[in-house]
Parts: structure tokens; sequence; C-alpha cells
């Protein structure tokens, strides 16, 4: 069943910008709903292409395309008064950092309060459908967000992210705070809010995580090197993600099969015959290049130092039984950044443990001793 309600407001300018985000401000509301809508399955490098914002009482769509200045959204983001809320929030924190450079302070994540809750299903619009009642139509879901104009429907879509997000965390903060995870639950959005944006320039020696797997041997990694380069270059003057151009598993069967002519590329396996017609010139080419060049020496193998590393064994055990002995995910336990830097740091008291990015006062009382116990048995 699907409910209505009227349209969002659709934001496009500046000007509307700034005189929304005054208004939030000035109203001093509790919270706000936000989500994003990338176009990364459509785009060489994805961006933000939609974003949507919700208050107690009206849902907005703001188009940052032809907006000049995205400044004031950053105000509203950084206003540490005004909790935002967001369903799966890390990939919208990453789009945000990533594209507009704003930092994000005081977040409730829904999808996270729903793992706490240890509900079966905690995806939006099985939460949607659980509280509310209300189905969601996911053939929007690949929608090409950077197309403009966008479709009703898609606007009607991208509203419903955020429309119900403000009941949805009141609903699901009421139970946890019955249930004493407040102070916990907090802690586990700080650690969300740490999320770091990874750098998202191409890597020419991204090519050996393809190949190594597969046992190519170093004559094949040579033309997988060539085939790879390629793609990257194919796929930034086409503006469309590389694994559209051509795929890593066509890539592989090239590198093992040598195809010397289009008679042969047209059996490629996962290779379609668009590809053959639009890029074979340049494949062939490639593969020449690669059998006329030395093989590529591979890297050394990232390994962290091996006392390191069995610390960090032995700290994420521990999680993986926190985690079952409480019926929750592990992840909800510690974060693997704060398992790193409690094996880097041993901290041997409870005043150097709250020093350790990630443990606030809640993990402290609750995890404290049997951490500290544990890390005394690892020097």
């Amino acid at each position: 069943m699907s409910k209505e309600f009227p349209p969002a407001t659709y934001i496009d300018t500046t000007s509307q910008l700034r005189t929304l985000m005054d208004e939030i401000l000035a109203s001093e509301p509790q919270s706000v709903a936000i989500d994003t809508e990338s176009n990364s399955m459509y785009a060489y490098r994805g961006q933000v292409c939609l974003i949507q914002l919700s208050t107690r009482t009206a849902d907005y769509i703001i188009d940052p395309f032809p907006i000049e200045n995205m400044q004031a959204f950053g105000n509203l983001l950084a206003e540490k008064r005004i909790e935002k809320i967001f369903h799966a929030a890390d990939y919208d924190l990453i789009c945000i950092k990533r594209d507009f450079d704003f930092e994000v302070h005081n977040i409730f994540d829904t999808m996270v309060a729903a793992r706490m809750l240890k509900e079966d299903k905690f995806g939006l619009a099985d939460l949607l459908a659980t509280y509310f009642d209300v189905e969601v139509d996911k053939s929007h879901q690949r929608d090409d967000w950077g197309a403009r104009p966008l479709p009703k429907d898609s606007l009607k879509y991208a509203q419903m992210d955020t429309h119900y997000l403000h009941e949805l965390r009141d609903l699901l903060y009421e139970r946890l705070a019955e249930q004493g995870h407040a102070d916990e639950l907090q802690e586990i959005f700080d650690d969300v809010l740490r999320i770091e944006v990874k750098d998202q320039s191409f890597d020419p020696h991204g090519f050996w995580k393809l190949g190594r797997p597969r046992s190519l041997t170093r004559r094949q990694m040579s033309l997988l090197r060539e085939l790879y380069i390629l793609r990257d270059d194919l796929a930034k003057e086409e503006d469309q993600p590389p694994f559209k151009v051509i795929s890593n598993r066509a890539l592989v069967n090239m590198a093992r099969r040598q195809p010397r002519n289009f008679s042969q590329l047209y059996q490629i396996k996962g290779l379609g015959a668009k590809a053959v017609r639009y890029y074979g010139d340049d494949i062939l080419d490639a593969i020449d290049t690669g059998k006329a060049n030395r093989p590529p020496k591979p890297p050394p193998p990232d390994r962290p130092d091996p006392v390191l590393a069995d610390r960090y064994v032995a700290l994420h055990a521990w999680r993986k039984q926190t985690g079952i002995e409480r019926g929750l995910d592990s992840s909800l336990i510690l974060s693997k950044d704060t398992l790193w830097e409690l094996a880097r740091e041993m901290p041997i008291t409870k005043d150097e443990l709250a020093q350790i990015v990630g443990i606030g006062e809640w993990r402290l009382a609750n995890y404290g001793n049997d951490l500290l116990a544990l890390i005394r048995t690892l020097d």
C-alpha cells in the first residue's frame, strides 16, 4: 500500500537553498532527515545528483547541479544542535565529504538502530513496510539520478527516502531507550561519523587484484595491465563506469587467451559484440603492447607487522564472541579501526583505554575490564 502526500518542494537555486537553510536554522528544529542520490552506476566518477531533506512538516528535494554555492547546506550539516537522520548513513557521508568537503555532526542512523533492535530485515523498504504498511517501488533503485529532467515517479521515490524517517527514528529510539541502549547507540553513531573517504583516483597497479587471485602468469599479467589501463582511458572518455565498458571477467579472459584478431575477440566470454565493434582495434593494440613489454614485477605483499596482526586477530575474536553473546552483529561492538588502535597502543589502564578513539563512556564501562584483561595476555 502506498500513501499519498504532497510532492516535495524542489530547490534548485542558491537563493532558494539559503532561504530554506535559514528557515530551518531559525526555527530550531530538533532534527532533519537527509538522503542523497548519486549516479555511480552511470558515470566514470559518481557524484551527488540529488539531496532529499525532510523536516517534521515538509519534504524538499535539492538539485545541486544548478546551485552555485552549497555552503548553506554545509552549515546545516555542521550544526551540532540539530540531529541529522539518515538511513545507512555511511555512503551518504562518504559522498557528502567527497563532493562538498562538508563536515557532519550529530546523526541518527535508522539502519543502525534497527540492527541494534535485532530486526530481521533492516533495509528502508522493509522497515517502512513493517512500521507504516508502506510499499516502496523498488524499480527506481537503479534510476540515473544524473538525468534531467527527472520523471515525477523518480522524484516521488526519492521523496519517500526521507518522508518517514522522523517517525521511524522516534519509534526505534523509544524501543532502544526502553532497553537501555541510548548511550551505546550514540557511540556507534560516532563511529559512523569517523568514516573516511578513500582515494577515488585510478590505481594503475589495481590489475594485480584481478590477476593474482586467478593465478595469471607474469606474461598474462603484462597483457592484463595494458587492458586494465585501456579500460580506464575508455571509461573516462565516455564518462561511464569502467565495469560497463569492459567487465573484469573479459579482461582476465583476454589476458589468458591473448586474442590476435576480431574473430578471436568475439569468442571471449564476457566481452560483448558491442565492445568488440567499438573498442576492438584498441584492445588488440593493448594486447600487442602487453606482449612486447617486459612482464611487470609483482609489488611486495601488504602485510602488517606480525605481532600487531596477532594482537588484532585476538581482539577481533573477542569482538566476534561478544557479538554472539549479545546477539548482535559484531561490527556494532567496536569498529575495526578501534581494534587496530587497541592493537597498536596496548592500553593497560582505564585512563589509557579511554583515550582510544571509539572507546566512549558506555564502552569503557561495559567492555573496559574485558579488554584490559585480554590486552594483558597479548604482550
